[in-house]
């Protein structure tokens, strides 16, 4: 599996969490949420560093209502692909939630999640991952079937961020796209000490 890593140092004056984030244009519901994917703190004249693989999971957590801000810590986990097991049904019973019947089905490409007839309302958020951290999350809700088609989109920002937050990308002024060359798998960023960003 190939591997991305991206070097950041942190050349501003501030301390703060380096976060890495994904959007997708294929996701357009607008009740999608984009995590913290990941995070790290960097002082000053610092480097911190981040590396991933293309590997894609289901990820549930009872979350409450889903609302920027609100930490999501996967309470499950289930490696996906997009050409086998990449269906999966969510349900509710005992009083606790779980994925079950992950089978492979629809197109290549694309994940698929059944919220079943049991699911109560905004108790539990469920999306999907990739390298082990959540990526895009939803509202759980009953009878309600959800596709991801992911093409991400990289991002970096510098700011209050911990793995895992409800961010509201729409608000995020001081972030840089990252881009990934055809054969290039590895990035040097620059936060600089006006507070832009240098990808090189």
């Amino acid at each position: 599996m190939t591997k991305y890593s991206v070097t950041v140092s942190n050349n501003s004056v501030n301390t703060g969490a380096i976060c890495i984030y994904q959007t997708s244009p294929d996701i357009t519901d607008p009740k999608v949420m984009s995590l913290a994917w990941f995070s790290k703190v960097a002082h000053p004249k610092t480097k911190v560093s981040f590396d991933w693989g293309i590997d894609y999971s289901f990820v549930w957590d009872e979350t409450g209502v889903l609302i920027p801000g609100v930490q999501f810590d996967a309470s499950q986990s289930l490696s996906a692909s997009l050409t086998n097991n990449n269906q999966v049904t969510l349900s509710y019973s005992e009083g606790a939630f779980e994925f079950e019947q992950q089978t492979t089905g629809g197109k290549n490409g694309t994940l698929y999640i059944t919220n079943d007839s049991s699911l109560p309302l905004n108790l539990a958020s469920v999306g999907v991952g990739m390298s082990g951290a959540g990526t895009f999350v939803v509202q759980a809700q009953p009878n309600i079937n959800l596709t991801f088609t992911p093409h991400p989109t990289y991002w970096i920002t510098f700011g209050n961020y911990t793995p895992g937050q409800v961010l509201d990308v729409g608000e995020i002024t001081n972030k840089q796209q990252l881009e990934f060359s055809p054969n290039i798998y590895d990035l040097n960023v620059q936060l600089k000490s006006d507070n832009t960003w240098s990808v090189g």
